[in-house]
C-alpha cells in the first residue's frame, strides 16, 4: 500500500489527508541547480503570531476572510478594521532560523507569517514552481490569497506548482511556520538539539518546460562495479519520449523510451573510476529528453556489508567518523550556506575523517554535495528520536513522507553510504514494527545503500568485570549496528571502559555511533573534574583503547564535532544551554580530546592492521 500512494504522490495526486480543495501538490524537483531559477532569499516582511490569531478566531474557528493574515489585505476605509500590518512589521532574513536572529525570539516555539513579493512573467507553455529547502516544522503556503498546501516536516524539501496562479505582475507570497513541539510530530516532544524555526533553507521560483525531467537516478548496481542502472521519470502531459543517458568522459551513452506514466528504467555496462575518500571522482551527467535536459555532477561507488566487513567498492573500510549538527559555525544559528556546509566537513577532514554522521534529520543539500567533492562518506538520518508516537498510523505516515523526501533529493550522491531510520529509541513491539515498516521503505525506495539505526544496549557488571551486549531486535532487520554508549559520562567513569568486553547478537559490522563527553573550553584541571579538558581527554584515551578490543568494529563517531545549542542543557557557567560535548568550539578553538582523536585517526591510516582488532 505505501509503494502505491509514493506512486500516486509522485504523479501529483494528493492522498488523504492532502491540502484543501484547489492546492496543487507538485512533484518534488530533484537538482534545482540544474534548472532555471529565480532566488526569494532575502529579507522578508515577518509577524510573530504566538496565539495564531492570523488563522483562528477567538473561538478557534479557521478566519476565512480578509481577517485571515494570508489574504494581506489593506484596509478600504477609514472605518474599517485590519488588525496586522506585513508591510509596517520587522522583517526576519529567509533563509535563515527566526531564534537567532531576534534575541526576543531565542525560546520562542509557535507561529509566524512571512511575506514576500515578486515579479514574474511566465513564458507561454513553460510551467512554474516554488520550491522551499526547508521550513521547520510545519508550512503552510499562500500565492495571491490562495493556499497553494501544507508541508510538515522540518528538514526536508517540498514545493507547489503555481503556473496557473502567478500573475504578471506583483505576486505576493504568504508562508505560516509553526515550530510548536507535539506528541505526534516527527521528531516528537524531547530533543537534545536546538529547535530552530522558521524557513531555514532557500526559496526558489524553478521554471520547466510543459513535461520536464523530474527526477532520475544514476548509479551502480548494488555489488557490480562495472553496471549502471536507474531510471528517469518525466512530469507532464507528454509522457511517452525518448530519453538518453550520457555520461562523456566514461563513453557512456544508451537512449531508451518513457512508457505511459513518463517513466523509463535503464541498465547499461560501464567502466569507471570509483568514487572514495582517497579519489572523490564526479563525473559530468547529461540526461535529456524530448522536451528537457539537465546536468549533475555524480560518483559511482558500491557500498556493501558481508558479515562483520563494510565493502566499499569491494574493499574493507572502516569509517573514520565524527557527528554533527546542522548547527551553523562562526556565528549563532542553523547551518544551510555552501559556506557553512564546507567549514564543517573542512574541520572533520582536518580531523581525519572518511565518515561523517549527520545527526539527527536529514541536513541541507549543500551538505551532501560538498562531502561528495570533498570525499567524506555520509549516515543519513530521519529525525525518529527518542519517544514517538509509536502507535500512530499518521506518525509512520510523517516519518516515510520525510524519509521518501530524502531519498528523492540524495540518491544520487555518491557519498551518501547509510540511510538511519531512528535513534535511542526504546525497545518496544511496537517502535520494533515502526522502525521495521521505515527499513522496508527505505529499502525499496533505493536499495544500493546500507539501512541502520542508533541503537542502545545493555550492560551487566560481574566483579570488575563489564559486558556489553547489543541484542536490539531491530538489529536483525538492518545491514549495519549503531550503538550509542557514554561509558565514563553517564554511567560508569572513564576507566571503567578498560574492563568492558562487547557482545553482539548479529553477525553484522558494527559503528559505535556515538560516544563522548562534556568539556567547557579552557577549563582545566585534574582528570577526574567535570567539565575540564582533561576529564574528555582522558575520556578519549581510554575509549580509544577499548574500542580497538571489539573484533566486529568497523567505524566510530564521536559526539560530536562541536558546541551546539541545546535548551536541555541549563547548567549555568558549564552548559549555559549548549551541549559541550564537542572537540571544538563554534569558532574552532580545538579541546584536548580533539588531538586524542586525530592521531588515533592517523595511526588507522597508517597501519590499520596494528592498530584495530580484527582488520584486514
Amino acid at each position: 500500500m505505501r509503494k502505491y500512494m509514493r506512486f500516486l504522490a509522485a504523479f501529483g495526486f494528493s492522498i488523504l489527508f492532502g491540502p484543501p480543495a484547489g492546492a496543487q501538490v507538485a512533484p518534488l524537483i530533484a537538482n534545482l541547480s540544474a534548472r532555471h531559477t529565480v532566488s526569494l532569499n532575502g529579507a522578508w516582511r515577518a509577524i510573530v503570531d504566538p496565539y495564531d490569531a492570523g488563522s483562528i478566531d477567538y473561538h478557534a474557528h479557521p478566519l476565512r476572510n480578509n481577517s485571515a493574515f494570508y489574504a494581506d489585505h489593506k484596509p478600504e476605509s477609514k472605518s474599517e478594521l485590519v488588525e496586522y500590518d506585513f508591510d509596517n512589521s520587522g522583517q526576519l532574513t529567509v533563509p535563515g532560523d527566526w531564534n537567532s536572529q531576534r534575541e526576543s525570539l531565542l525560546f520562542y516555539e509557535g507561529s509566524i507569517w512571512y511575506k514576500t513579493a515578486f515579479d514574474y512573467s511566465l513564458t507561454t507553455g513553460k510551467r512554474l514552481f516554488v520550491h522551499f529547502g526547508a521550513a521547520n516544522y510545519k508550512a503552510s503556503v499562500y500565492l495571491n490569497g490562495t493556499m497553494l498546501g501544507e508541508h510538515e516536516g522540518g528538514f526536508t524539501p517540498f514545493d507547489f506548482e503555481i503556473t496557473g496562479q502567478v500573475r504578471a505582475g506583483n505576486n505576493v507570497l504568504v508562508v505560516l511556520v509553526n515550530n510548536s513541539r507535539k506528541a505526534d510530530r516527527v521528531p516528537a516532544l524531547s530533543s537534545d538539539w536546538w529547535n530552530y524555526g522558521g524557513i531555514t533553507r532557500p526559496v526558489t521560483l524553478v521554471e520547466t518546460s510543459g513535461t520536464f525531467i523530474q527526477d532520475y537516478l544514476v548509479q551502480l548496481s548494488k555489488g557490480d562495479q562495472q553496471q549502471l542502472r536507474g531510471w528517469v521519470k518525466l512530469n507532464g502531459p507528454q509522457h511517452r519520449q525518448k530519453v538518453s543517458i550520457h555520461i562523456p568522459e566514461a563513453g557512456v551513452a544508451t537512449t531508451l523510451e518513457t512508457d505511459a506514466n513518463g517513466k523509463a528504467d535503464f541498465s547499461v555496462p560501464a567502466t569507471l573510476t570509483l568514487w572514495s575518500p582517497e579519489q572523490p571522482k564526479l563525473y559530468d551527467v547529461e540526461i535529456s529528453a524530448e522536451t528537457d535536459r539537465v546536468t549533475d555532477q555524480i560518483g559511482f561507488r558500491t557500498i556493501e556489508a558481508r558479515g562483520t566487513e563494510l565493502l566499499l567498492n569491494g574493499k574493507p573500510v572502516f569509517l573514520r567518523g565524527i557527528n554533527l549538527h546542522e548547527e551553523a559555525p562562526l556565528r549563532e544559528g542553523r547551518a544551510w550556506s555552501n559556506d557553512d556546509a564546507r567549514k564543517l566537513l573542512g574541520w572533520a577532514k582536518d580531523l581525519g575523517c572518511n565518515f561523517v554522521r549527520l545527526a539527527h534529520y536529514p541536513h541541507s543539500e549543500e551538505m551532501l554535495r560538498v562531502a561528495d567533492q570533498l570525499g567524506l562518506m555520509v549516515w543519513e538520518e530521519v529525525p525518529v528520536y527518542w519517544a514517538i508516537d509509536w502507535e500512530n498510523p499518521e506518525t509512520l505516515k510523517n516519518v516515510e513522507n520525510q524519509l521518501n523526501e530524502a531519498i528523492a533529493r540524495d540518491h544520487n550522491r555518491a557519498a551518501l553510504i547509510i540511510y538511519s531510520v531512528g535513534n535511542e529509541t526504546p525497545v518496544s513491539e511496537a517502535r520494533t514494527r515502526f522502525l521495521r515498516a521505515l527499513v522496508q521503505d527505505a529499502r525499496s525506495l533505493d536499495n544500493t545503500r546500507l539501512i541502520s539505526a542508533a541503537l542502545q544496549n545493555h550492560e551487566t557488571k560481574a566483579g570488575n568485570h563489564i559486558t556489553v551486549r547489543i541484542d536490539d531486535p531491530v538489529g536483525n532487520d538492518l545491514d549495519v549496528i549503531g550503538d550509542n554508549e557514554y561509558i565514563g559520562w553517564y554511567v560508569d567513569k572513564p576507566a571503567d571502559a578498560d574492563a568492558v568486553e562487547w557482545v553482539s547478537d548479529f553477525n553484522k559490522p558494527l559503528i559505535m555511533t556515538e560516544f563522548g563527553g562534556d568539556a567547557l573550553f579552557g577549563y582545566h584541571g585534574e582528570t577526574d573534574t567535570r567539565w575540564t579538558e582533561e576529564y574528555q581527554e582522558d575520556l578519549y584515551q581510554h575509549q580509544i583503547a577499548m574500542l580497538k578490543r571489539i573484533p566486529f568494529l568497523r567505524g566510530v563517531a564521536p559526539w560530536v564535532l562541536m558546541d551546539f545549542r541545546s535548551p536541555r542543557r541549563t547548567l549555568p557557567k558549564f552548559q549555559d544551554y549548549f551541549n559541550r560535548k564537542g572537540l571544538l568550539t563554534k569558532d574552532g578553538q580545538k579541546k584536548k580530546a580533539y588531538f586524542v582523536l586525530q592521531e588515533f585517526y592517523r595511526d588507522i591510516q597508517a597501519k590499520p592492521e596494528k592498530t584495530l582488532a580484527g582488520q584486514p
